[in-house]
């Protein structure tokens, strides 16, 4: 028997909410072994996220892309520093880092893609190989670029029962759908970031904890099915999105309860959508990213499907950490050469790698 070398590395990622840095430790072969061995996240200040959030949106550098870069990039730097120390690690413990960066813009269809963030940078700073712009490649080939982490819901699957479909509601709300020997994924449509925006202009809270804004209130029904009428919704997987794409679902003119009700239904409706796409309907849909922590918004997805809808956490997995893990993961299997994308999920033509490398003093 072949032993494949393990090697130990670690993801960050920054997601479409923006509310901070997920860092997880791996040991992975980069294919069917996974090892979770450390994980935590660190939270942007209420500043840093409006520096960001400056930068959304823009195709091009500017002084608010530089600003939000800079600070994306020192707080992974101070951020990882602290995840190491915490751990009692050193970067010698480490074989390779992947980072996701902040998506400031992403438009697949004019093959275009930006996630900020130094990498060069870091590399200096860790003095360990960094692997950033893993969904560059895919997008330049022609594929949508996202979601970027069904291989790695593939193998932490493994040996569970097939089909089975994970949800993972962050910013965006994707989906992964898994059978014997197919995999298909997409981006739903809208996840939390329309109803935390929403909150934070109405309230000055980041979330809606547990929905219990939206769960007081009455969704416009008519509108959201205005919404739902939208051309994405009617194209066939794989798709992706921008964060941003929703800006017209216009609540303005409703109570606060009511708004942030219709922004809930908006978001179940287009997941459930997204469900009826999968080739085969699953037995269960295990539920990932910050929206599994949002009571009403389970109750309302199993009310809606005619499937059993769980956390993830009942198949032993982290909900929190699955993404950083995810992006060490593909940062291995970069640097391994092996495919990141496959044509059912980001619809690029063939299996296809992807990444940067960034050494040390590169």
């Amino acid at each position: 028997m072949i032993h494949k070398k393990i090697h130990r590395a670690i993801g960050l990622m920054s997601g479409t909410s923006f509310d901070g840095v997920d860092i997880a430790l791996i040991e992975t072969d980069g294919e069917g072994t996974v090892r979770p061995l450390a994980f935590s996240g660190y939270g942007y200040s209420p500043e840093d996220r409006a520096a960001i959030r400056a930068a959304l949106g823009r195709r091009e550098r500017s002084a608010e892309t530089d600003a939000a870069e800079k600070i994306v990039t020192t707080r992974h730097i101070s951020f990882l520093d602290k995840f190491l120390t915490e751990n009692k690690l050193s970067f010698h413990n480490v074989d390779v880092v992947g980072l996701h960066g902040q998506t400031v813009f992403h438009d697949p269809g004019a093959r275009f893609t930006w996630q900020i963030g130094d990498a060069q940078a870091l590399a200096d700073s860790c003095g360990i190989p960094v692997v950033a712009q893993m969904r560059s490649a895919d997008v330049k080939a022609g594929g949508q670029g996202a979601p970027l982490l069904p291989l790695y819901h593939r193998a932490l699957a493994g040996q569970l029962a097939k089909p089975l479909a994970i949800l993972n509601v962050g910013g965006v709300s994707n989906l992964t759908w898994v059978g014997e020997g197919y995999l298909l994924a997409f981006d739903c449509g809208p996840g939390n970031a329309l109803l935390d925006d929403f909150m934070m202009e109405r309230t000055g809270q980041s979330f809606d904890a547990d929905g219990a804004l939206a769960a007081s209130g009455r969704a416009d029904a008519e509108r959201v099915q205005g919404w739902l009428e939208h051309p994405y919704f009617s194209l066939k997987p794989p798709k992706s999105l921008d964060r941003d794409a929703w800006r017209g679902a216009d609540v303005r003119d409703l109570s606060d309860a009511d708004g942030a009700a219709t922004l809930m239904d908006f978001t179940v409706q287009s997941i459930a959508l997204g469900l009826d796409l999968c080739p085969v309907r699953p037995d269960v849909v295990f539920v990932t990213g910050g929206g599994r922590h949002n009571s009403h918004l389970m109750s309302r997805l199993g009310g809606l499907f005619d499937v059993s809808v769980a956390p993830v956490e009942l198949i032993g997995w982290n909900g929190d950490a699955i993404e950083a893990q995810g992006f060490a993961y593909l940062a291995v299997r970069s640097l391994l050469g092996l495919p990141l994308t496959e044509p059912g999920t980001t619809g690029v033509r063939k299996p296809l790698t992807g990444g940067v490398l960034y050494q040390p003093g590169g």
